[in-house]
């Protein structure tokens, strides 16, 4: 490689890889592609996800009445974050409402979303999955204790399951949202073009399993960049690859190893 291209290589280290980011349309999709495409990626925006309102708004109402009556809210995404935050709005109520309880979130975005309200998570795990939402909060804390979980309509059952068996005198999950799959654009256009494809990145197992839902056949060993190690499971479950899977679960974080991982396999 000459001195020239070298430079140009350590200054767009991703040059010549084409990377699908299938993250929701929004601002952190946006800031994911743009990190990308600074280190020279052809980014191909293909959203598998949309956020939507849930089916049915009443339970989560009902738990907003009488929030004071929580010891714990649980955020599990800052999807839910937000999606919890424009219900108490139009309800009349500001994100001062949930000072009243401890606040848990899972994952440092989602603990960061919480301070754009004021709000500051008590429990943070380690750790970006629901189980490990009980060491954080701590068995002593757990038993006795009522907990308002506000997240996707539909989502594993793992944490309620875990809170009710550490002794909690009630788990009240309130779909806050729900989660359907899209028609981007592009579609027959990017199933030709699966093949030439670097990397698909995925922050969630419903990223994972509507792309594939959108694609049909997947090639065996098509290489996947994961947050999370629920993600990455799932995605492996799916015929994938995984390669890049960082330490910790941030769309920065996960760029970063995606650099990291571009250097170690070479030059394309």
């Amino acid at each position: 490689m000459t001195s020239h291209s070298a430079q140009l290589k350590s200054a767009m280290p991703l040059r010549g890889r084409i990377i699908v980011v299938t993250r929701a349309r929004g601002a952190g999709a946006a800031r994911f592609a743009t990190m990308l495409r600074a280190m020279g990626a052809e980014v191909i925006e293909f959203p598998t996800i949309e956020i939507a309102p849930p089916d049915d708004y009443a339970l989560l109402d009902r738990a907003i009445a009488r929030l004071d009556s929580f010891d714990w809210l649980i955020f599990t995404s800052a999807t839910g974050v937000d999606a919890f935050m424009a219900r108490l709005k139009a309800l009349g109520r500001e994100p001062d409402a949930a000072r009243s309880t401890h606040v848990a979130a899972i994952g440092p975005a989602t603990a960061a979303k919480l301070t754009n309200y004021g709000l500051e998570a008590a429990a943070v795990p380690a750790e970006y999955r629901a189980e490990a939402i009980i060491g954080a909060i701590g068995a002593a804390r757990i038993r006795g204790a009522r907990f308002l979980i506000p997240r996707a309509q539909v989502a594993r059952d793992a944490l309620p399951r875990l809170l009710a068996a550490n002794g909690a005198a009630e788990v009240l999950v309130a779909p806050a949202y729900r989660t359907i799959v899209p028609h981007p654009d592009g579609i027959d256009s990017l199933r030709r073009r699966l093949a030439m494809i670097d990397l698909v990145t995925f922050t969630s197992s419903s990223t994972v399993n509507n792309f594939c839902a959108l694609m049909g056949t997947i090639a065996p060993g098509q290489k996947a960049a994961v947050i999370g190690p629920i993600t990455a499971a799932t995605a492996r479950q799916r015929g994938f690859e995984v390669v890049v899977s960082p330490a910790d679960y941030t769309i920065a974080a996960l760029a970063e190893a995606i650099r990291e991982w571009a250097a170690e396999a070479g030059a394309k």
